[in-house]
């Protein structure tokens, strides 16, 4: 593979505000031109400001990152690192697009959606696109890489789709709850840190470790990510909040809600569930005074103990460390 030359990219790049990736800067420079040039390199006419819109609003590039977190524990990166990288990163990119429409996103990553600057059927046909490019990088792919790559992907849909499924379900236990976010999410993380300790050759007991810290570590990423849909700062989060509220998404603090408040007082939270917009302040003073917010943070923390201890048979380095590092920020932004 051709070897990325990093270019245009922000001084102040998004992965910046992660400590840990200091470690990895020139190389998710590298990732995100590779990126670049995959999308915009061809695009002419109407369909460059879309596509100039997408690559211009990147993101911190976690799953890159963890990929080549994961590597750089056992030697060099190599180029496939990069490219999958890229592609682990596209991926999830197409995915927000499409999130965007269902859930009526207005703001990401700081910026307008492209459904709210294009509308939802340029929205869909883009993540359609970024998908499509995905299959062509992932067809140069070695057959176990490429493999992954597919699994992953299924499993996350899987879970989006159970998770669609499950709305409006009051009765959702915390367990149901977990299986969702870890087919949707941590799963993706487990494919991450696998993917890069598969291509640096680590040994099967090695890969299989990172695969279960990612897991952990995306199931704690989850849990926080719904705790700032209900309580972030959206100057902070740069996305619209409340979005899981308004689409009778369950979360991990309103299980715990309805679980302590208990029959006597269920109807009247089903009934600010039903109705965010004009209860979403009282809701929200309710997740406090019931330790709800803490408990869910608190899950977190015990899934990021849970990664770190998945580490502890790896031989020290820098690397291990900022992947320790990575999985404690996933679950500490801005709560």
């Amino acid at each position: 593979m051709e070897q990325p030359v990093a270019m245009n990219v922000p001084e102040n790049a998004p992965w910046s505000e992660i400590p840990s990736f200091r470690l990895i800067d020139p190389e998710l420079s590298q990732v995100h031109d590779l990126i670049r040039r995959s999308l915009t390199g061809h695009a002419v006419g109407e369909l460059s400001p879309l596509l100039d819109h997408l690559v211009a609003r990147s993101g911190k590039m976690l799953r890159p990152g963890m990929v080549l977190l994961a590597g750089k524990c056992f030697g060099p990166l190599t180029d496939e690192h990069f490219r999958v990288g890229a592609i682990v990163e596209m991926i999830h990119d197409a995915t927000l697009l499409h999130d965007d429409v269902i859930d009526d996103g207005r703001k990401r990553r700081g910026a307008p959606t492209v459904n709210c600057l294009w509308g939802n059927e340029s929205a869909v046909l883009l993540g359609d696109l970024v998908l499509s490019q995905v299959f062509r990088m992932a067809a140069d792919l070695k057959a176990p890489s490429a493999r992954i790559v597919g699994q992953t992907a299924v499993r996350v849909c899987e879970g989006e789709l159970r998770q669609v499924i499950q709305k409006s379900n009051w009765r959702l236990s915390e367990a149901e709850y977990i299986d969702i976010i870890t087919e949707k999410s941590a799963v993706f993380f487990g494919g991450c840190c696998r993917l890069g300790a598969l291509l640096a050759q680590a040994q099967e007991d090695q890969i299989e470790a990172l695969a279960r810290f990612g897991l952990w570590a995306g199931i704690a990423f989850q849990i926080t990510d719904d705790l700032l849909d209900i309580a972030g700062d959206e100057s902070l989060t740069g996305k619209t909040n409340q979005n899981d509220l308004a689409k009778d998404k369950l979360t991990l603090a309103v299980i715990h809600l309805l679980r302590t408040v208990g029959p006597p007082h269920e109807a009247d939270v089903h009934a600010m569930l039903e109705s965010p917009d004009a209860s979403s302040h009282e809701l929200a003073e309710m997740l406090v005074r019931h330790g709800s917010l803490q408990y869910a943070h608190g899950q977190a923390e015990g899934y990021v103990t849970k990664a770190t201890e998945a580490l502890e048979g790896l031989p020290p380095g820098e690397a291990k460390d900022a992947l320790i590092e990575t999985a404690r920020f996933m679950a500490n932004r801005v709560v």
